[in-house]
């Protein structure tokens, strides 16, 4: 006994199935690439205290969403750069892996992260920035991120 009128079936089925891998849109270096430039020369500017070059960054009205202890911090972006101030200490933030998912207009980078104070890890964690393209530009519209001790070296 031959199947045969099954065979549209399944053929129309398997094309179902491959349809949504078929229309989603490949991850591209280049595009992530951009994606990741702003969170890096944000990161930058915060190690050089640079609330000028922070701000460049971001839209001002986005929120950071600061994870501690279990419980969240939530400021607005503007108000998150204003409390980086020139100190005695060297900072740095260094983010590696970092996930990318890009859709039109919107992009979501999800790195875990490490901070460093002169030099040495204080704490780690997850980020998240969330991103939107304004004008042809990729901005920070969110931050959020969690904080623990960092494992021992």
């Amino acid at each position: 006994m031959r199947c045969t009128r099954f065979r549209p079936a399944v053929l129309s089925l398997a094309l179902l199935a491959a349809a949504p891998a078929l229309a989603a849109p490949m991850p591209s270096a280049t595009g992530d690439a951009a994606v990741l430039a702003p969170v890096q020369s944000f990161f930058t500017a915060m190690s050089r205290y640079d609330q000028a070059g922070m701000r460049a960054q971001v839209l001002p009205a986005g929120m950071a969403t600061l994870m501690r202890h279990g419980k969240p911090e939530q400021l607005a972006l503007g108000d998150f750069i204003d409390h980086v101030k020139p100190g005695k200490a060297r900072i740095e933030e260094r983010i590696h892996d970092p996930q990318v998912r890009v859709d039109d207009d919107l992009a979501v980078v999800w790195a875990p992260y490490v901070f460093l104070l002169d030099g040495k890890p204080h704490h780690c964690g997850t980020d998240v920035f969330n991103l939107a393209r304004v004008d042809g530009r990729w901005l920070i519209s969110g931050i959020a991120d969690n904080s623990r001790d960092c494992p021992a070296q």
